[in-house]
């Protein structure tokens, strides 16, 4: 509930990625929920319809609603997380399809970033594999609330039960030891529409959702008042104008908790103090506001604050450091090394750095295993950072807050993006297993 006892209107939102090993089904599920949902437009469907012919497919590859690059349908594999808006009358929906090859791993973590659900989808034939793992491990890492496992093509097994049972016994075991707070899995088959939106005639022991039913009925709304303000600044707005002469507003928005017309607050990292005394939403005064809503803040004395600046509740600030110790997904084909000078980009705030150590290397496939001291991340490695900035920032655990506990390194000669971090520990382990739906990095 909102502090006006309102529910919020971001619960009638999910944002959900799908991941899973390559040819496990993904393509096709995110068309058959798409196709099956009503949420193709005429069009569309036609152009997959006549691209299914030319490749001698009597019935449409709902695959193709999704793989759009050329590659992609050329090879009949996902390269790139493709994004799918669509809606039902329960709820709207933002979709990542994310690619199954080891080497795109990286695309799962962009795609995944702000997901507050993830699919995992097994190939009921083979069960559990190295990438189902590596993807699960993923989910953990990124704080993902809730985690479905899709037992996809159980036409192919017949649509025998102990089949479902044991992969669904594997993966939630291995799932819950990494720490996933909320584990659902539901035997489907993509390719014959079975238990995506409607259920099966032909799997009469299962009697949970379907999944659609599922991704509109999970919980994903959050209390914002449980959690401290945190507001990065984006811009200072000073109008100038003979109606308000001395009008000085700091507009951003807010990232975590509720701000309030005569809180206290401090501006991180500068520490200076000072009182909320009027916020703008829309271009009209109001008297609190919360996460994720943008908004201008006006404070009752004149601070230096400029863009990257981070406001929040003077009793409950975040931590200032200018060592950042975190876990982070090697992002670029360039290995990341110790002694590295990179930029670091903390919400709205952007400081110079270098990476001080590489403590370990997370083995995926070894339960994982640390590998000491790697001497260097590369590609789709996930693994401990120490980073030193050249500035103190203000930081949470990416626990506490995914956006304000995450970072990204980025390459200060050509600007590209070198890695993605999470402050603090990898992963929250099953006595932290209770986590909270929150934004997530912008890339």
């Amino acid at each position: 509930m909102t502090p006006t006892g309102q529910t919020l209107a971001a619960t009638s939102l999910l944002r959900f990625a799908t991941a899973g090993s390559v040819d496990d089904g993904k393509s096709t599920l995110v068309g058959r929920l798409l196709h099956d949902s009503k949420s193709v437009l005429t069009d569309q469907l036609e152009a997959v319809e006549a691209a299914s012919l030319r490749r001698g497919q009597q019935t449409p590859d709902l695959a193709l609603l999704t793989d759009g690059l050329r590659a992609e349908r050329e090879q009949g594999i996902t390269i790139d997380v493709a994004y799918r808006y669509f809606a039902t009358p329960a709820r709207r929906f933002i979709l990542a399809d994310t690619p199954g090859h080891v080497q795109y791993t990286r695309n799962m973590v962009t795609g995944a970033s702000t997901a507050q659900l993830a699919v995992v989808l097994v190939d009921a034939r083979n069960g559990v594999v190295e990438q189902t793992r590596r993807h699960a491990a993923v989910a953990a890492l990124l704080r993902v609330p809730h985690v479905v496992l899709a037992v996809n093509k159980m036409d192919l097994v017949d649509y025998a039960e102990p089949a479902f049972a044991a992969i669904a016994e594997e993966f939630t075991a291995y799932a819950a030891s990494l720490g996933v707070p909320d584990i659902t899995a539901i035997p489907i088959s993509a390719l014959a529409g079975d238990n995506v939106v409607t259920p099966s005639a032909h799997m009469d022991w299962y009697g949970g959702p379907t999944v659609l039913e599922h991704l509109e009925t999970v919980p994903v709304g959050e209390d914002p008042s449980a959690q401290p303000a945190r507001f990065p600044v984006q811009y200072v707005i000073r109008p100038q104008t003979s109606d308000h002469p001395d009008y000085r507003g700091y507009a951003g928005r807010i990232a975590a908790g509720v701000l309030r017309v005569g809180d206290e607050v401090t501006v991180l990292p500068s520490g200076g103090r000072s009182v909320i005394t009027g916020i703008d939403a829309l271009g009209e005064p109001v008297k609190a506001a919360w996460a994720p809503q943008s908004v201008t803040v006006l404070l009752a004395d004149d601070l230096d604050i400029s863009r990257g600046d981070l406001i929040a509740p003077a009793a409950e600030p975040p931590s200032i450091t200018q060592d950042v110790e975190g876990t982070v997904c090697h992002l670029h084909e360039r290995p990341l090394k110790v002694g590295d000078r990179v930029l670091l980009k903390h919400a709205t705030r952007t400081v110079k750095a270098i990476v001080k150590a590489l403590p370990y290397r997370i083995d995926l496939t070894a339960g994982l295993a640390h590998v000491a001291d790697p001497g260097q991340l590369d590609v789709n490695d996930i693994g401990g950072i120490t980073v030193r900035t050249a500035e103190p920032l203000p930081l949470d655990a990416y626990q506490d807050s995914r956006l304000t506990g995450s970072f990204l390194l980025i390459d200060p000669a050509d600007g590209s993006t070198l890695t993605a971090g999470m402050a603090g520990e990898a992963f929250a382990g099953p006595a932290a297993a209770a986590g909270a739906d929150q934004e997530g990095w912008d890339f």
